[in-house]
């Protein structure tokens, strides 16, 4: 930031804020996040034939990144509440793990990147408590956000050199 472009959630005394949005438009605003879970080749095994000994793993982690998208304003402090439009979390088995997901729209004053976030990363939690007896080195790594879009700063992008990892891989 530069001394045109304070920290918006300082105050002059370097207090920590919520920063005020109600002279911000309200627009149509989406963000999308991803993480992944790296898993066993036995915990993926049991999420493709359904032998998870809890039940449907992926089926609870995408309700929990739901409900977690809808409870980010308790969990992030500074974060607004903001009424919600669409959650979509999705999970895709892969053969090192899991590859989560999240789309997060509203009509706002504020995006709903930590939203996004939160929905992966929830999601991404509630499957390790799902697979934990079958897997319990399971890693959750690269949550990011990968698109914005709304608002004064209109669409943002994550580019391919700004991915931190090669999701390719198999766990470390």
């Amino acid at each position: 930031m530069t001394a045109e472009q304070p920290l918006t959630h300082l105050d002059a005394a370097g207090q920590a804020r919520m920063v005020d949005v109600s002279g911000k438009d309200v627009t149509a605003r989406s963000a999308t996040a991803t993480g992944t879970v790296l898993l066993s080749s036995e915990a993926v095994t049991a999420l493709r034939s359904g032998a998870v000994p809890k039940g449907d793993a992926l089926a609870v982690a995408r309700i929990a990144g739901i409900q977690g998208a809808k409870r980010t304003p308790e969990l992030i402090p500074l974060c607004h509440p903001i009424g919600l439009h669409a959650v979509a979390v999705d999970l895709q088995v892969a053969d090192h793990g899991v590859l989560i997901r999240s789309t997060v729209r509203t009509a706002d004053r504020t995006g709903v990147e930590m939203e996004a976030l939160t929905a992966v990363s929830v999601a991404a939690l509630t499957l390790i408590d799902m697979v934990k007896a079958v897997d319990p080195a399971a890693v959750i790594t690269d949550v990011q956000v990968e698109e914005k879009a709304g608002g004064k700063s209109g669409r943002w992008q994550r580019g391919p050199a700004e991915h931190p990892a090669d999701l390719s891989g198999g766990r470390p």
